[in-house]
C-alpha cells in the first residue's frame, strides 16, 4: 500500500526513507512540519532498531536472547513492546506468534532481508510447531522478561506496527498537524483532512496498484499482509516470511493479501497477519470480529468483510 492523496483544498507533503528493511513514508497536511514530523520519524525508526532487531548484536532483545533461560530487567521501551507481541498472540489464538524467531532462522531468514533476498542454501525443515508465546514469562511490576533457552523472539511485525503509530501521535501532538506514517505497507493514521488520507490498494507497497483501487483513512490503522514481497528461496524450495506457529513453516498460501483496518496500525497488522496464517478460515475469524477487511485469494478472487464501501472509509474495529 502507498499513500496516493490526501482532500484536494489541502497541501500533501510526502517524506520518503529507508529503514526497517523496508521503506518508511510520512505524509503531512502541513509543509512546514515536515523536518520536525521527519526527526520525529526517525528517532522512533532508530528506537525500535536498537531495541527489536534480531539482526544486530547490540540490540536489546539480542542481550535477551543471551541471558534466555534468567529472568532479565528490560527497558520500559522493550517491556511495552513485547507486551504489545503477547497481547496480539492472545487476541489471535497464538496465530501470531513472537517465538517463530528460531524458525525464522531455520527458513535461511536470519539476517537482513537484503542478503536473504536472493536465496539462501538449505532445505525446508520438518514441521514442528514453535514454543509458544505462553512461554515468555513477564513480569510487569519488575520489569523483567524470561525467555527459556533455545527460543528466539521475533518482534517484526507487531514492533514495525507499534512504531508507525508512535510517530503519528507525536506528529499530532507535537507538529500539530495531521500525519499519515506507511512502513511497509503498515499504516498509521493521526488528524487526517476531512475526507482521510487515500491509501492505495495493491500486492507490493512499493507500487501502486490502479486496478486495486485506494480505500480513505480518517483514523487508527490500516495494515496488508500477503506473500508478494518478502519471498525467496531456501535451496530448492520458495519460502515466505509469514510463519505457521503450528509448523514453523511458511503459512499455506491461500491469500494473496489481507488488508484490515481497525483502531491502530497494531491491531490492523495483528489482524491481516492472523488472517494470512488462518487461511480459510479467516473470513469467519474477521467477521467475528466485525473487521473491516479485503482479502485477495492466490487467484485474484476479492472478498471483503464488514463495512469496505469503494471510496469510502472503512470504520476502525479490534482484533
Amino acid at each position: 500500500m502507498s499513500p496516493v492523496a490526501v482532500a484536494a483544498d489541502r497541501p500533501l507533503t510526502i517524506y520518503r526513507t529507508r529503514a526497517l528493511g523496508t521503506g518508511a513514508e510520512l505524509v503531512v497536511t502541513d509543509p512546514g512540519a515536515q523536518v520536525p514530523a521527519a526527526r520525529i520519524l526517525h528517532e522512533e525508526l532508530d528506537r525500535i532498531d536498537r531495541l527489536a532487531s534480531r539482526f544486530r548484536d547490540d540490540s536489546e532483545i539480542a542481550r535477551l536472547h543471551r541471558a534466555a533461560g534468567r529472568q532479565v530487567r528490560v527497558s520500559d521501551d522493550l517491556l511495552d513492546t513485547v507486551l504489545v507481541a503477547l497481547r496480539a498472540a492472545e487476541a489471535t489464538d497464538g496465530a501470531v506468534d513472537p517465538t517463530v524467531g528460531r524458525a525464522m532462522e531455520r527458513l535461511g531468514y536470519d539476517r537482513d532481508f537484503a542478503l536473504v533476498a536472493a536465496g539462501v542454501p538449505g532445505r525446508l525443515p520438518p514441521a514442528h510447531g514453535v514454543p509458544g508465546w505462553r512461554t515468555v514469562a513477564v513480569d510487569v511490576g519488575a520489569a523483567t522478561i524470561r525467555i527459556p533457552e533455545g527460543v528466539v523472539l521475533d518482534l517484526g511485525a507487531t514492533a514495525k506496527a507499534l512504531t508507525a503509530d508512535r510517530v503519528a501521535a507525536r506528529v499530532g501532538r507535537e507538529c500539530g498537524c495531521g500525519a499519515l506514517v506507511s512502513l511497509g505497507g503498515d499504516v498509521a493514521v493521526s488528524g487526517a483532512p476531512p475526507g482521510g488520507f487515500a491509501v492505495g490498494l495493491g500486492d507490493d507497497w512499493r507500487v501502486i496498484d490502479d486496478g486495486a483501487g485506494s480505500v480513505a483513512v480518517t483514523d487508527g490503522g490500516l495494515a496488508t499482509s500477503g506473500l508478494a514481497v518478502r519471498r525467496w528461496r531456501l535451496g530448492a524450495d520458495e519460502v515466505h516470511h509469514i510463519v505457521d506457529p503450528a509448523t514453523g513453516r511458511p503459512a499455506v498460501p491461500v491469500w494473496r493479501t489481507v488488508t484490515v483496518a481497525a483502531a491502530s496500525c497494531v491491531d490492523a497488522n495483528t489482524a491481516s497477519t492472523a488472517a494470512m496464517v488462518k487461511g480459510a478460515g479467516a473470513v469467519p475469524w474477521l467477521r467475528a470480529r466485525a473487521l473491516p477487511a479485503r482479502l485477495v485469494t492466490t487467484g485474484g478472487e476479492v472478498i471483503t468483510v464488514a463495512p469496505w464501501p469503494d471510496g469510502d472509509p472503512p470504520a476502525p474495529g479490534r482484533p
